[in-house]
């Protein structure tokens, strides 16, 4: 094959990993400031999430000879947003983070587990999905009314890319948002004078709210809206690489990587088309050269963290949110439409949809694991009461007074 053989499959995944990593660090720089991360902190998460990626993705690729793209869980990022302060703190949220890890080992190693998740209809999951991204997804049309001059070029790049150019809509995007920051002045005097990241380690804590309303809802949403469709997609280029490595990898390296604050790693769903399709390469046998790019370019682009730190830090957060959301309006729209597709689980996703974007907390717990048991909830009483009348035809006619029916 040569130089030139390996020369696309590389490029493409350096390509993927730039996308990936442009379109969403706001996103994950902003939901770990929301469970309590300081600025170094958030730093060091990021950072760990970019060289966990690089690893994994490599070993992946190296071991299955397939283009098995990893990334952060993006759907998680906006889960810590909606989720907000967690009790217990910053701690209590990487304790969340490790479990999250531990589940999804668990889920590779203990098939039971895998079919239970796979048991939550997908409507619902999807609606749970919809609704714990919502809330960012309306901060673009605040952001525009509130900071215009900041916000309206940052959508108006968006809109034009997405028109023209709709794989770097998102990443465009981003770069008007920092754009932005710069031109209006807010990064304060040597804020880039020291641009490497630091590396922070706190101990997890473990805190039974936290479980229960961050990393159950963390685990599902990681499962069910990036390993579900990271594997469809790999299928729909003829790649089946085996589950249990790729569960087992990812969720030890989130256990590994909470202490330093990454929230989850899973299968790529987006930018797997990029490393698995024909845009890197003409030889399917050839493309596990993307995944291992990507992983070297992840690698490198850790060490932007510190600079994406603190771009961030000195934005409003509206207009963070605003960038944010817009990277996730196409997950909405898919969200939604799975979530109502179906008459059958139509209600209940509703429900689970209108639960988690209220953005309640009840004893502790947020908004999506409440909408998740609502629905399954209103969903287990549905089949019920559909099951009684049924029961009722076959039961054997029988005297007033509830006698037994006698004879033949």
């Amino acid at each position: 094959m040569g130089e030139r053989g390996l020369l696309t499959p590389a490029l493409a995944g350096i390509v993927a990993s730039l996308v990936g990593f442009a379109s969403t660090f706001a996103l994950v720089l902003a939901g770990l400031r929301a469970v309590g991360a300081d600025p170094r902190e958030a730093s060091s998460g990021l950072l760990a999430l970019c060289v966990l990626m690089g690893v994994v993705v490599i070993w992946l690729a190296l071991r299955t000879r397939m283009p098995v793209a990893i990334a952060w869980s993006t759907p998680g990022a906006a889960l810590l947003i909606s989720s907000g302060d967690v009790p217990g703190g910053y701690p209590a949220a990487l304790g969340a983070f490790a479990v999250t890890g531990a589940l999804i080992v668990l889920c590779g190693l203990w098939r039971p587990l895998g079919r239970w998740i796979g048991a939550i209809p997908v409507p619902v999951a999807s609606a749970m999905l919809a609704g714990v991204i919502l809330p960012l997804c309306v901060a673009p049309v605040t952001a525009v009314v509130e900071l215009p001059w900041q916000a309206g070029p940052v959508v108006a790049t968006w809109l034009v890319l997405t028109l023209f150019a709709r794989r770097w809509a998102v990443p465009g995007a981003m770069a008007a948002t920092v754009a932005a920051i710069a031109l209006a002045g807010d990064l304060p005097p040597g804020a880039l004078s020291d641009p490497w990241p630091e590396v922070a380690v706190t101990a997890p804590a473990l805190d039974l709210g936290a479980l229960v309303g961050l990393a159950l809802p963390l685990f599902i949403v990681t499962m069910a809206s990036q390993n579900v469709p990271g594997m469809a997609v790999l299928a729909s280029f003829g790649y089946r690489p085996p589950l249990r490595p790729v569960l087992v990898s990812t969720g030890a390296a989130t256990a590994a990587g909470a202490p330093f604050g990454a929230h989850a790693i899973n299968l790529a769903a987006i930018t797997a088309a990029l490393v698995a399709g024909p845009e890197a390469g003409p030889d399917p046998a050839r493309r596990w050269v993307a995944a291992v790019s990507s992983g070297v370019a992840y690698l490198a682009l850790g060490l932007a963290a510190g600079v994406a730190t603190a771009v961030v830090a000195a934005a409003p957060p509206l207009l963070i949110e605003g960038a944010a959301g817009l990277a996730l309006l196409a997950t909405l729209g898919a969200a939604l439409t799975t979530a109502l597709s179906g008459s059958e689980h139509r209600e209940a996703a509703t429900i689970t949809f209108v639960i988690s974007a209220s953005g309640i907390a009840v004893a502790g717990i947020s908004a999506p694991f409440w909408g998740l048991a609502g629905g399954l909830a209103f969903l287990g009483a549905q089949r019920l009461g559909a099951a009684r009348p049924a029961r009722a035809v076959r039961e054997p006619a029988g005297a007033v007074d509830g006698t037994r029916a006698t004879g033949p």
